[in-house]
């Protein structure tokens, strides 16, 4: 009995392992910088879109083969830990809704969804199996260090190739601002709550994420970060009035500096711009898959089934319905938009039950940036709020040492 509760304890309290102590940081690299893969593959090495799709896929695949190989045996958590966490049984229930509806996606390919719905699921089993494996504080931060090195990636990329017609950073074919605008965003909230746990080495990480979206002028990305940062700042009284003001000081700056260009892309937008980038345009999207979303309004169209299937708006072709709540009811129907509903509830019911109240705002800032975005904006397969990360959040603030946990207080009691 002695000898199997010090073998017990041994498996509990072992070490990150080395072998693997870079897994998180590639994980979350990859997990970002695949945004410019098809970019890379035709214009740095000539090759079609579908080659940069395929090895992006092949890469998923393979990080989910070598976090699976590793996760055997014993570890630090179970995965009974991880179903007490509301969130992550609905991540399983959207996960497995999702993927049930390829028996009746109207989707232009059939294996290409199944292939795009596997990635998305190995994105949250990776992450599952990372924590599960390996100390939950070390193993996250260097998910979201990954994370951020990739968004400055693409942050870098995008300003060394010409930018847009309409002034705006990316591919007019390959890479649009949306998604530059997102993973920096994304990437800042992340670098942000290492600035909180002070580690200071990644501000100027952040201030780099913040300029790239600015100057990518993804206008509904721009709009939802301000609203986000406005309501930490307003919210949370941790942060020193002096912080504030220089942090206000700082961003009037550097709209200051891209005044002329903010000004020239307005009038582009207002004169010469593609309609269906205005709001006129966006409503036109809408009514228009509202419309087919009615014919099949309980369980929806099926995973992957707007592009190639929805006509083009001119010479826009939409790849989502530019609005998270109109993607779910298009692609899932009336059922979806019920689980949807329910995983964000879950998530912010979990965000509300973090008792340091700094913390509780800044997540708080990180769910309303989401939503808003999620007003023009969405994800081709994923949720506006990545499934992975939703894992990533609930056990954070589950089992995390988050001030105001259970886990903090525990920790920080003298031995």
């Amino acid at each position: 009995m002695s000898a199997s509760l010090t073998s017990l304890a041994l498996v509990h309290d072992r070490p990150f392992r080395r072998g693997v102590a870079l897994s998180p940081a590639i994980v979350g690299f990859y997990f970002s910088c695949r945004t410019v893969s098809v970019l890379l593959a035709v214009r740095l090495f000539h090759a079609d879109p579908q080659s940069g799709v395929i090895v992006s896929l092949l890469l998923d695949f393979a990080l989910f083969a070598l976090t699976a190989f590793d996760a055997l045996g014993p570890g630090r958590q179970s995965f009974a830990s991880f179903a007490a966490i509301s969130s992550f049984r609905w991540s399983l229930v959207f996960l497995g809704f999702s993927g049930c509806s390829l028996l009746w996606s109207s989707t232009a390919s059939i294996p290409a969804a199944l292939a795009y719905w596997c990635a998305m699921a190995c994105d949250f089993a990776i992450v599952v199996m990372l924590l599960r494996s390996n100390p939950l504080e070390s193993t996250s931060s260097s998910l979201m260090k990954g994370y951020i090195w990739g968004s400055c990636a693409i942050g870098a990329v995008a300003w060394m190739i010409p930018s847009q017609s309409d002034l705006r950073l990316g591919d007019e074919e390959l890479l649009g601002p949306n998604q530059i605008g997102y993973a920096c965003a994304f990437a800042f909230f992340l670098a942000q709550f290492l600035i909180r746990r002070h580690e200071k080495a990644w501000t100027l990480p952040a201030a780099f994420l913040a300029i790239t979206l600015l100057r990518s002028l993804s206008k509904t990305t721009i709009i939802a970060f301000a609203l986000a940062q406005a309501w930490m700042l307003l919210r949370d009284r941790s942060i020193a009035r002096k912080a504030k003001i220089g942090s206000a000081t700082a961003s009037a700056i550097v709209i200051a500096l891209f005044w002329t260009l903010l000004e020239a892309y307005v009038d582009y937008y207002t004169h010469a711009g593609n309609q269906s980038e205005t709001l006129t345009g966006r409503i036109g999207i809408w009514a228009y898959i509202l419309n087919e979303a009615l014919q099949q309004p309980w369980l929806g169209h099926g995973f992957h089934s707007v592009w190639k299937v929805i006509p083009p708006f001119g010479p826009f072709e939409a790849r989502h319905a530019h609005n998270e709540i109109l993607q779910q009811f298009y692609a899932y129907g009336a059922v979806g938009v019920c689980i949807f509903l329910a995983l964000y509830r879950s998530v912010f019911r979990e965000i509300r039950s973090v008792r340091d109240a700094s913390m509780r705002q800044f997540f708080v800032g990180v769910f309303l940036f989401v939503v808003v975005r999620g007003f023009a904006d969405t994800e081709v397969f994923d949720l506006s709020l990545p499934i992975w990360s939703i894992a990533l959040i609930g056990s954070l603030i589950k089992y995390g040492t988050l001030p105001g946990t259970a886990a903090f207080v525990s920790n920080s009691e003298p031995s």
